[in-house]
């Protein structure tokens, strides 16, 4: 019995003397942590009243960082005050760890966000609709590929960030770059198709070999660039189908785009009719259809013979549009109401196959023979 007294008396001895290391530990973060707070009202209220009117980006980016600096202040204000905190070493090492590995995370975060709000701001000035569509989609293609391509550097350079605070990570670093030359070898062919995208996203971004909304021909597929990732390209074809390329088969391969430097376009419509057909009354019909479609840009509009066959003459119309849909259009409409003029008008103008014969040539038809039954037996 007086074994377990004792033994319960130097526990609560034990309790006794830890307790107040605790709860000094306790308070000095405490301290710190509303010391931190504090630090961060009185930083907000400047930012608000100083920083803030000067534009709109600061303006966005005081507001939408608010919580996020919050927390790095507090993150910063306990990173500074354990130490001087009564803590074990294995707690505070910990805790120590843990608040760095938070305010890396909060870094990024807040580079996120700025990178965030300065494209979108960037991009309002610019809508795809507008009279300069071209240099719309311009800044709204480079813009894009830039963000995606800050938003990976952001996370890989964050990441890195976190796994070197391990000694064990940190030793792999070192022995890695002691052995550069092999480990560079072999980490850049395991990252080659990777490092190709990401250098071919900056070099489209720079040269602009295409845009958003370009209207492109891949790989015998004609459609619309409607997204441009880190990695690769999504082309919406004319039917709604998603065509995913690779960033770098625009650098390596050739490809139509028909909206490189202007949206307008000249559709070609070929017509192969008889050589009697009067291309006069032609011309003149396809040009008062051209004229009265909305889809002609009024540029240009020619009606030419452009071949002679053995059957045929080959006749070209030209009309140009606004931008390939319109052209498109131009073209079917143009189609549909002259091979209906000359069907209604001149029938015989259509293609047709000839064949002649001379009447005094053709070989005379032999009448067929007939038999008659003869009384007595024999043929007459």
């Amino acid at each position: 019995m007086d074994g377990l007294l004792n033994e319960g008396a130097a526990q609560l001895e034990a309790l006794t003397e830890v307790t107040p290391d605790f709860l000094a530990a306790f308070l000095i973060l405490s301290v710190a942590l509303a010391a931190a707070l504090v630090l961060h009202w009185l930083l907000h209220r400047f930012l608000i009243r100083f920083v803030a009117p000067r534009d709109l980006f600061w303006r966005s980016l005081v507001a939408r960082t608010t919580n996020a600096l919050r927390l790095a202040f507090a993150v910063g204000g306990l990173a500074l005050a354990a130490p001087l905190a009564p803590l074990p070493e294995t707690v505070a090492r910990i805790l120590h760890h843990v608040l760095l590995i938070g305010f890396i995370a909060i870094v990024m975060r807040l580079a996120q966000l700025a990178m965030h709000i300065f494209t979108t701001l960037h991009l309002r000035r610019f809508k795809l609709d507008a009279e300069d569509e071209l240099l719309a989609r311009k800044h709204v293609t480079q813009m894009r590929i830039l963000q995606r391509i800050a938003g990976m550097l952001i996370l890989i350079l964050g990441i890195g960030a976190m796994l070197m605070t391990f000694d064990t990570v940190r030793q792999y670093g070192i022995s890695l770059l002691a052995s550069a030359g092999a480990a560079g070898i072999v980490v850049g062919l395991a990252l080659q198709p990777m490092l190709k995208n990401l250098f071919a996203g900056i070099q489209l971004a720079v040269t602009q070999p295409i845009r958003i909304d370009d209207a492109l021909v891949v790989e015998g597929e004609y459609g619309n660039v409607e997204e441009i990732t880190s990695t690769y390209v999504v082309v919406r074809a004319w039917d709604r189908r998603r065509l995913i390329i690779p960033l770098n088969y625009f650098i390596e391969r050739p490809f139509q785009n028909w909206t490189r430097d202007e949206t307008a376009l000249i559709g070609v419509v070929f017509f192969y009719v008889d050589f009697s057909v009067p291309v006069a009354v032609l011309r003149k019909k396809a040009e008062e259809i051209v004229r009265a479609s909305p889809l002609w840009d009024g540029e240009t509009f020619a009606v030419q013979v452009t071949d002679l066959r053995e059957t045929t003459m080959e006749v070209r119309v030209l009309a140009s549009g606004a931008d390939s849909g319109d052209v498109f259009s131009l073209k079917c409409d143009i189609r549909e109401q002259l091979i209906a003029f000359l069907a209604t008008n001149y029938p015989q103008s259509l293609p047709r196959f000839r064949a002649e014969t001379d009447a005094s040539e053709a070989p005379v038809r032999q009448p067929a023979f007939h038999y008659e039954a003869n009384p007595e037996g024999g043929r007459q």
